[in-house]
Formats: C-alpha cells, structure tokens, sequence
C-alpha cells in the first residue's frame, strides 16, 4: 500500500495550516489506494539546521534530525500544505525540507497551499525545490483563499468546489508515488549492495 504524509507546513502561533491539514485529511482518509498519515513538522521541534555535514551525505547525529528521517523515509509521497509568506513558503517548511535529501529521492509530492493569492507563489518556489530533491511534482493542486475559503480571515470553511480539487491532486499523487515505487527499489538494492 502506497504511504502519502500530509505534512503540515508551518509552526507559527495561530497557523491555519494544521486546520487545513485536517481537512485535506479526512479527505483523504475516504480512499482506499493508499494510507495517508497526517505529520506535523512542530511535533519534531526541528532547529534551524544544525548538522555539521550536508544532508546529501545521510550522516545524521541529532536525534531530532534521526527522527523526521524515519517519518520521511517511511512515506511514498507527500501533500504540503504551505501557507503563503512574501511570496514564499514559510520558512519552517523549508528548513523541515533541507534537513534531509535521501529520504526525499523518487518520491512524489502534492501542494494545497492558502494564502490571498491561493499560495499560488509559495507552490511555485516549492516545485523548484522537489527537483532539486528527485521529486516528481504533481500539476494538480489545490489554491485557498483567504479572503473566500477564511470567514474574516480567521475561520476556515472552504468552498465546497475545493474538494474535488484535493481529489484531483491526490489521483495523480497515488498514480506518480505507486509510479515511482520500481525507482525506490532499485536505489534500495544499490544502497544494500555497497552497505559494509
């Protein structure tokens, strides 16, 4: 069975991005063609990145580095739900991303983004980063507005049109993660072949 993440991409106080995480969720958790876990990148209290050696080497020494490498590594493929800041991603997220590079590799992701242009911006600097990640990036994507989907901006009650966009999103996300599964494989063989 396909493991999709529905990782919640910010950690500032009063964040919506839980709450819409959530909701893509249970969404999501109505199909049968993959497990969808919701992972929160606050719960991993992860610091600005302080590994001595790039993540591209996979030497990891701090715990916390440790455990959001199992909860990726365990994952086919990932949903980011990313608020918009100044045109970007939040900068939680985009240190949660550069905490690791392997774990990352052949794996496909979705993007739900919210912000007062749908984070239609903040996606756009996120596809950059899966390449560079080995991430297939899927074109299906979900855009809330804060000014229709946020009761004066505050209480979220999407439009009920976005549902259908999650799904959207998550058909092609399952297709590509089930799609790149031969990939992983083959690059866990390899890595098993040169281990000690």
């Amino acid at each position: 069975m396909i493991n999709i993440a529905v990782i919640v991409g910010s950690t500032r106080p009063g964040r919506k991005a839980l709450e819409v995480a959530k909701w893509v969720h249970r969404i999501a958790v109505s199909r049968n063609d993959a497990v969808f876990e919701l992972v929160d990148i606050a719960d991993f209290k992860l610091p600005l990145l302080d590994e001595d050696v790039p993540p591209s080497m996979g030497q990891y020494k701090k715990d916390h580095t440790k455990a959001w490498a199992a909860k990726i590594c365990a994952a086919d493929g990932f949903v980011f739900v990313t608020p918009e800041y100044n045109h970007g991603t939040s900068a939680a997220l985009k240190n949660a991303i550069d905490f690791l590079f392997a774990e990352w590799n052949n794996k496909a992701a979705g993007f739900v983004g919210y912000g007062s242009a749908g984070a239609a911006r903040a996606v756009e600097s996120l596809r950059l980063v899966m390449g560079e990640l080995m991430i297939a990036d899927v074109r299906s994507q979900v855009m809330l507005s804060l000014f229709t989907d946020f009761e004066n901006y505050a209480t979220f009650k999407p439009a009920p049109h976005h549902e259908k966009a999650v799904s959207a999103m998550l058909d092609q996300l399952v297709a590509w993660s089930g799609a790149l599964q031969g990939l992983r494989a083959h690059r866990a063989d390899s890595v098993a072949a040169v281990a000690p």
